[in-house]
């Protein structure tokens, strides 16, 4: 029986032997080799013991016990001096081996701090609040610059999954240093930021809209029951039933980012469980007219059930994105995405345009006509799958565009997205009053919508210079 002292000092391997993929056809796939300890700093810990106590090991008992390397205290050259150049030239070759066979974390979120935001992002929301303005404003030539005249869809669809991308990234990131409390608590700040906006923003309309005296302008922004019984209007505000026309979308928000937390926890788990679930609700909307309780009229210009979609997608891409991505860009995906870019083109043009009505069968659009915006209809959701597949093969991530002055306009844009949202709401309704009062003409037209976009550029541009960050916080809508 041999029994020897339970605390011996720390021991450290002169080589280790690993199994690494042979770097040459043989008769097995592996093999084992000898690898310098300095290459392996893991090994230093993984071959630490502790022992408990001072007391004497009986090692017939014990037969696992780990030996202690009597050659300690011999130095690593000492051990290593028989086979020293070998063990180099090995290590070299094993190298590439070790680095190609790195095991993967199961879900790795885009780090905007590592690689780089994706302006694209944010360029697509910042040119989405512009068009959103233009369409907000009614009667207006501007508007034809926009997707809306031109498809099934229009910019509130890229509106809202680039903010799932967003929300996905900035909320993943926070995840990542600061855990779940720190998502929990800015998904909370988030909501309430969104939350008081849309009731200042309810009040500001309701103040524009009295002092420019018009009963015309009260009906179409939906302010006329503000004004009239402002008791009853406000509480139904404060729990999100009521909103001003083109306010509809910051109630949503409010929502989805309270929501995004346990969302966010099954996308890192289940990505397509999440995805699944989210076309299931969609499908039921469809199928059973199921919507969220509003008031005075019962009407949810978004309907939350639907447009939820867009957003789980948009975290979803985040996920499992580049699996998919192949597919996106592909030639094939090019050609089924044109044929139905250029019908949406026809059919949208043909409702407005009366020398293109006769081209389309009056069945035909009777059977489209109207896409029900509310719910999210399936031909809008197609629309936008065609413009993303198309805008992956026109606008690659190193576009030089990007760069251009116009481009960062629309980044500035899209970084304060909730800020220039509002900002665009009242610009469109000045514009309407204007419209109304003093001249609907096609120079006030345009002159409105290009005074709009460039004070919606120069007040991003502003909060960009003068935004104090304590702590870094995830851009989010």
């Amino acid at each position: 029986m041999k029994l020897l002292p339970q605390k011996f000092p720390y021991f450290r391997p002169a080589a280790t032997m690993t199994s690494v993929p042979a770097p040459s056809p043989r008769s097995s796939s592996v093999e084992m080799t000898t690898v310098n300890s300095f290459d392996l700093p893991e090994a230093q810990d993984a071959t630490r013991w502790h022992p408990e106590s001072d007391r004497l090991v009986d090692l017939d008992k014990h037969p696992g016990l780990p030996m202690p390397d009597t050659d300690n205290r011999r130095p690593l050259t000492e051990l290593e001096s028989s086979n020293a150049q070998p063990l180099r030239d090995r290590r070299l070759q094993l190298e590439p081996a070790l680095l190609a066979t790195s095991p993967k974390p199961l879900v790795v979120l885009p780090q905007p701090k590592e690689f780089g935001r994706d302006q694209r992002f944010d360029v697509c929301r910042g040119i989405a609040l512009w068009c959103i303005f233009l369409d907000h404003v009614p009667n207006n030539i501007g508007s034809w610059l926009t997707l809306r005249n031109y498809g099934f869809s229009d910019t509130a669809e890229v509106f809202m999954f680039v903010s799932g991308v967003t929300c996905a990234m900035g909320y993943g990131k926070a995840r990542q240093r600061e855990g779940w409390t720190g998502v929990i608590s800015r998904t909370l700040w988030r909501s309430w930021d969104i939350y008081v906006a849309f009731l200042l923003l309810t009040f500001a309309c309701a103040i524009m809209v009295y002092l420019a005296g018009g009963d015309r302008i009260a009906d179409q922004s939906n302010t006329r029951i503000l004004l009239e019984q402002p008791g009853a209007t406000l509480a139904r505000a404060a729990i999100l039933q009521y909103r001003p026309v083109n306010t509809d979308v910051l109630p949503i928000f409010v929502v989805y980012h309270l929501l995004f937390a346990p969302l966010l926890w099954l996308l890192l788990r289940a990505p397509n469980v999440a995805l699944g679930a989210s076309l299931s609700l969609y499908a039921l909307v469809h199928v059973f007219g199921w919507t969220v309780p509003a008031w005075p009229n019962s009407v949810w210009f978004f309907n939350p059930l639907a447009w939820q979609l867009l957003v789980v997608l948009g975290a979803w891409w985040v996920m499992e994105g580049n699996r998919f991505w192949p597919w996106v860009s592909s030639r094939t995906a090019f050609v089924l995405a044109i044929p139905y870019l250029a019908f949406s083109l026809i059919i949208a043009l043909s409702w407005r345009i009366k020398p293109l009505e006769a081209l389309v069968p009056p069945t035909l659009t009777k059977l489209l006509y109207p896409l029900d915006k509310s719910d999210l209809d399936p031909l809008r959701l197609l629309h936008f799958f065609a413009l993303a597949i198309l805008a992956a093969w026109l606008v690659p991530r190193n576009w030089r565009g990007l760069t251009t002055p116009v481009m960062r306009g629309a980044v500035r844009c899209g970084e304060n997205s909730l800020a220039i949202y509002c900002l665009g709401v009242l610009l469109a309704l000045a514009s309407h009053i204007t419209l109304a009062g003093v001249s609907d003409g096609l120079t006030m037209q345009i002159a409105l919508s290009l005074a709009g976009i460039v004070v919606m550029v120069a007040a991003a541009t502003l909060l960009s210079s003068i935004r104090i960050k304590p702590r870094q916080q995830p851009r989010v809508v």
